[in-house]
């Protein structure tokens, strides 16, 4: 349990050090926005710029921690401050002291890099079971009065902020790319979150499912389960081999298929997560 904690530290403060260095040496310097409280603080930075970032950040998420504490209690909070806290700090320290140059002057390299840093931050620091405090917590407070998904109430969130950044920046242009920031922030986000599985799902529609299964068994050793259902038309009983294969597999898979059973019908899907047989998360 003690290592489990410490891990989960690591994974904070890795997380707060790529959403700083990805805020001061991409987004910043490029005008380009993000969702959250770091959004909302580069809005007001920009408007403001007598306030650093790192204060604006802190400033801006200790509203949300306040309404955290008391809706989920010390132990939801106390990691957040502490998030929030090294966030404003290593923000400032390598905006303020250390004077970071921007690392590209092109807004489409900034937009693409600036959305996988931060991607990387907010999902190790959700490894590290914290937040960074600010929007997550309305999300979650709106979700829990109302019909609302949380994801629905962040992304209408986020999509207000990316709004408003066309007034405050007046440029559409820079907010479009915004867009495609806040977008691959969430595809790293499901990478670091999930990982990207080795395997593949697989169905196959088949008249010899047992012969199949049994040559699945011995040249690719894999397991899975046999389903039975009816057809769309007349009724037809239908048998389908369901499992999940590696990836290095589908060529030997697809050879198998087509000597003992051509007319197999094959669908190939990716398998976003796997869990179980001791896979740990």
């Amino acid at each position: 349990m003690k290592k489990r904690y410490l891990l989960e530290y690591v994974y904070i403060f890795l997380g707060t050090l790529s959403l700083s260095f990805g805020t001061v040496t991409l987004l910043s310097p490029n005008e380009i926005i993000t969702g959250g409280g770091i959004g909302i603080a580069l809005l007001i930075n920009y408007i403001l710029p007598s306030l650093t970032l790192g204060t604006l950040i802190a400033l801006v998420s200790a509203p949300f921690i306040i309404l955290g504490y008391i809706y989920f209690g010390k132990k939801y909070t106390y990691k957040t401050f502490f998030a929030m806290i090294l966030l404003s700090l290593t923000t400032d320290f390598f905006r303020e002291v250390l004077h970071l140059k921007p690392l590209v002057d092109d807004i489409l390299l900034g937009t693409i890099f600036g959305g996988i840093f931060i991607g990387l931050g907010v999902g190790f620091i959700m490894k590290g079971r914290s937040s960074t405090g600010s929007t997550s917590v309305v999300g979650e407070l709106v979700a829990m009065k109302t019909k609302f998904k949380v994801s629905e109430v962040l992304l209408s969130i986020d999509a207000f902020i990316l709004f408003s950044s066309i007034f405050v920046y007046g440029d559409m242009k820079k907010s479009l790319y915004s867009m495609l920031g806040v977008y691959v922030t969430s595809k790293v986000i499901d990478m670091v979150l999930i990982g990207r599985p080795s395997k593949k799902v697989v169905n196959i529609v088949s008249n010899k499912t047992e012969d199949l299964a049994m040559h699945i068994r011995e040249k690719i050793e894999e397991h899975g389960a046999i389903l039975s259902g009816l057809g769309l038309h007349k009724g037809q009983e239908k048998t389908i081999i369901y499992l999940a294969v590696e990836v290095s597999k589908i060529q030997h898979l697809r050879a198998i298929i087509a000597k003992y059973d051509p007319e197999a019908f094959i669908i190939i899907t990716e398998a976003s997560e796997i869990l179980g047989r001791g896979i740990k998360i």
